[in-house]
């Protein structure tokens, strides 16, 4: 039986210092909430200028001053009332919420669990006032206000105890005070700590204050965006995948200027970077959602760090949209204008129209030029049996040779060999134009990846453009070209199938041949046949065309084994990705493998029509360029 004498009192209200206290205990966790809603009311008074300064990480002192519009002296004492307020006045007015701030208990729980001074002066006023223990009285102030809380918790020593080191307190304020300065790059902000500078941004656009806040890895692999869909607005900057973090410490989202943490937002943007970043690692951004103030409840949270959306599901999808489409530019484009996906039947497409010739209705697969063809593969299916993307290519400024790049030196060398008018002659006696001018007509647009030079080490492939040297991590690349083709064939239900001219057949145990049995319609959706022969043995009779040059016994254990782990519907849906992943990596050329120059460029010019292509599927980058002053940097030239 409880004994406690406070369950034998009667009902009764609580005083009013007690009710603030226990708001404070929602509203104000920890000296960043201060800083939080007194930097909120600062902008919502129109402050174009804000001062930050901190003692002992905030428990000592919190002073933040604004140049704003100011409160009037005969509004001073319902400044720090609980639940009083300029913002709203009506339910009307509290669903369509245009400010930061709105509740009207900042002020009163802050007062009530500090010692508050609040001085504050109105552009038509003589002088300022201020307020401190509900006394009002004049004071010498500029314009705006200044809210000055010291001795944070002095009278609630509990809460005190639960607060960390000095540093740590400080981080939180110092994080709160980048998200709203990033989120208003009109406002100069001001931060120092016991004394001493921290930080300070000057006005400026979105773009420098997001550099300077988030530093220079992620300026320098950025992407903007800005998309509208009806009352839906997005915009700011995603990071390439090698801007990422191992802590998701870089993502801001703000919903009508309002930093949130909302997890609908969150899982759409992460879903739009599933294509570029597995693993462990979180994408760095910055995005702003602009949308009409009645479609969005931010009157859901204490802290209001929470939103609710009313339609959740339209809001998802075109977040998820626009951030995919601005990942699936590719950065070798940044010459000229973004190309689209080649897909099957997209017919011939030339330099005059912005694209690259190939075989029309050929799906535009790159094993063929690397591997011989398999001694299984026979024709139909479905698959192609033209030349291929790289035989198709016919480059006008570059030299078609008869031998690889292993060549011996002097038959490479004789291939360049100079003729009478200062076009090179190659082995087969058909001019190109040397490399000087090459350089000078290289169509920026239509070929941004320049012309491959030469392969390295069996890995990287090097090749010229207008800008100067561009080095392409070949299996890398050709995985992801591999991968985006796999998954367009998948998304329109058309995936090309190679039959094989003699089944190969394994070993297999139970489980596997029973996985066969059960989920023979996601196989075949994958562009699989297979089927048990024995109870000990799988035969593989077709194989997706893109992936006709890999194992296909090793191919068919990697799609069993998650199959079955996951089930058929899951790796359709959740699991495709990793799955897609896997199988590109299974026919991607391999290092160490000798490719033609045609052969080179032919990859090349597949990397700038595939979305994605400036990084792998593990968000590796698959190419970098060294510009003409890199080089000369390098060489001293001009020192």
């Amino acid at each position: 039986m409880n004994s406690n004498p406070a369950t034998h009192r009667p009902i009764q209200a609580l005083p009013d210092n007690l009710i603030s206290q226990i708001a404070a205990g929602e509203v104000v966790e920890r000296p960043s909430a201060v800083v939080k809603e007194v930097l909120e009311n600062a902008l919502d008074a129109g402050a174009s200028n804000v001062v930050i300064r901190l003692e002992e990480g905030g428990v000592k002192r919190i002073a933040i001053t604004d140049n704003g519009r100011g409160i009037p002296p005969d509004q001073l004492t319902l400044a720090v009332a609980r639940h009083a307020t300029s913002k709203i006045a009506s339910l009307d007015e509290l669903e369509n919420v245009a400010t930061l701030g709105f509740r009207g208990e900042a002020l009163a729980s802050i007062a009530s669990v500090s010692l508050l001074t609040l001085t504050t002066r109105t552009a038509d006023a003589p002088h300022a006032w201020q307020i401190e223990n509900g006394k009002v009285s004049p004071a010498s102030g500029a314009q705006g206000t200044t809210v000055d809380v010291q001795d944070l918790y002095y009278n609630t020593p509990a809460r005190r105890k639960f607060l960390k080191s000095e540093q740590t307190e400080f981080g939180h304020c110092a994080e709160i005070v980048r998200r709203i300065a990033l989120a208003r790059p009109d406002v100069s902000f001001s931060l120092s700590h016991n004394g001493k500078a921290v930080d300070h941004w000057n006005v400026s656009a979105i773009d420098k204050r997001s550099a300077q806040i988030l530093g220079e890895a992620f300026s320098n692999a950025r992407l903007s965006l800005d998309e509208s869909a009806g009352p839906l607005r997005i915009h700011g900057f995603v990071g390439l995948p090698t801007a990422s973090k191992a802590r998701a410490d870089a993502q801001f989202f703000y919903v009508n200027g309002r930093f949130v943490r909302d997890k609908l937002l969150t899982h759409a943007v992460r879903a739009a970077y599933q294509d570029v970043l597995h693993g462990d690692r979180y994408p760095s951004y910055v995005l702003g959602l602009d949308l009409d103030p009645a479609l969005v409840d931010v009157n859901v949270h204490p802290s209001k760090i929470e939103v609710r959306f009313r339609d959740s599901r339209s809001v998802h999808q075109f977040v998820f949209h626009a951030v995919s489409r601005a990942l699936a530019q590719t950065s070798a484009t940044a010459f000229g204008t973004v190309p689209g996906p080649m897909s099957a039947g997209s017919g011939i497409a030339t330099p005059a129209n912005g694209g690259t010739p190939w075989i029309a209705g050929e799906q535009t697969t790159f094993a063929s030029q690397f591997a011989n063809p398999s001694p299984y593969a026979g024709g139909g299916g479905g698959a192609s049996s033209g030349s291929g993307y790289g035989n198709a290519y016919q480059n006008p400024y570059r030299p078609q040779p008869n031998g690889g790049v292993t060549q011996r030196m002097e038959s490479y060398g004789a291939f360049f060999r100079p003729s009478a008018n200062g076009a090179g002659i190659n082995e087969a006696g058909a001019s190109y134009a040397p490399a000087n001018q090459v350089a000078n007509s290289l169509p920026d647009d239509d070929y941004p990846l320049g012309f491959a030079l030469a392969q390295l080490h069996g890995v990287y492939v090097l090749a010229q453009n207008s800008k100067g040297l561009v080095l392409v991590d070949m299996h890398a690349a050709h995985e992801r070209i591999l991968y985006e083709q796999l998954k367009n064939a998948l998304d329109e239900n058309s995936m090309p199938v190679q039959p094989m001219l003699i089944p190969i057949t394994f070993f297999a145990d139970a489980v596997e041949v029973g996985t066969v049995e059960e989920h023979q319609d996601t196989l075949k959706a994958l562009g699989f046949d297979m089927a048990a022969i024995s109870p000990t043995t799988l035969a593989v009779r077709a194989v997706p065309a893109l992936l006709k040059n890999a194992d296909a016994q090793s191919l068919a254990r990697d799609v069993l084994r998650e199959v079955r782990e996951f089930g058929g519907s899951r790796v359709l849906i959740d699991r495709r990705n990793e799955l897609l992943g896997t199988l590109a990596c299974h026919t991607a050329v391999r290092a160490n493998r000798s490719l033609t120059v045609p052969e080179m460029n032919a990859l090349l010019r597949q990397m700038e029509h595939t979305e994605r292509s400036d990084q792998c599927n593990h968000g590796r980058p698959t190419w970098v360029q060294l510009g003409l002053n890199d080089l000369d940097k390098m060489f001293l030239r001009g020192q």
